[in-house]
């Protein structure tokens, strides 16, 4: 089975059989707080192409304005609802549709916004060659990311210093080793750090 078929399938299973949570995520975000439902923001994807993202909305309206970066607990503008959908990473739910419609993969290096792309060495841009996904090595290590960013006195120079190189050599390893016995390993064990 070729990666693309294995996306548009399980992306079509998962958003009918994950239908009415999705149902309830959107009435409980509208009952907790001003707004749209959905977030979409720019991230840059597969040879540098520009696609917007989606999301349920987590924090109040134009939250980005004061920043591009999360700030875990500390940070005042994610929502009641907004912080269950964070921690259990449910909010990352509507980019099945970003699978489906193949902007997106299920594994693959996360897009990042331009901001940060721009930094990239032209070997770091390597990357870049790879189709993004919900997830990868380096949201398995860093599932708790803003957390940790939350703790730093500067949390931009610490993500931009330390966590987005590191996050960038983990996904050169999975340039090297791709494959969908590779994405099925990572998939699982995604599953079972949100769990844990």
């Amino acid at each position: 089975m070729s990666k693309r078929l294995f996306d548009i399938l399980f992306s079509t299973f998962g958003i009918i059989l994950i239908s009415p949570l999705i149902v309830l995520i959107i009435i409980l975000i509208k009952i907790d707080s001003k707004g749209t439902v959905f977030y979409m923001q720019e991230r840059i994807g597969e040879n540098g192409k520009k696609f917007k993202i989606f999301k349920f909305r987590t924090m109040i309206t134009n939250a980005y304005k004061s920043g591009l970066l999360t700030l875990g607990d500390r940070d005042h503008r994610i929502t009641k609802i907004g912080r269950i959908l964070r921690k259990t990473k449910l909010d990352e739910i509507p980019q099945l549709f970003n699978v489906f419609i193949g902007e997106m993969s299920f594994v693959g290096p996360r897009p990042e916004v331009e901001k940060y792309v721009d930094l990239y060495s032209k070997e770091q841009r390597e990357i870049l060659q790879l189709k993004p996904g919900i997830t990868d090595y380096a949201s398995i290590a860093y599932i708790d990311e803003s957390i940790l960013l939350g703790k730093a006195a500067d949390p931009e120079k610490t993500y931009i210093e330390n966590i987005m190189p590191h996050k960038i050599e983990l996904n050169k390893q999975y340039l090297l080793k791709k494959s969908l016995f590779y994405d099925v390993r990572i998939i699982i064990l995604t599953i079972f750090k949100i769990f844990r």
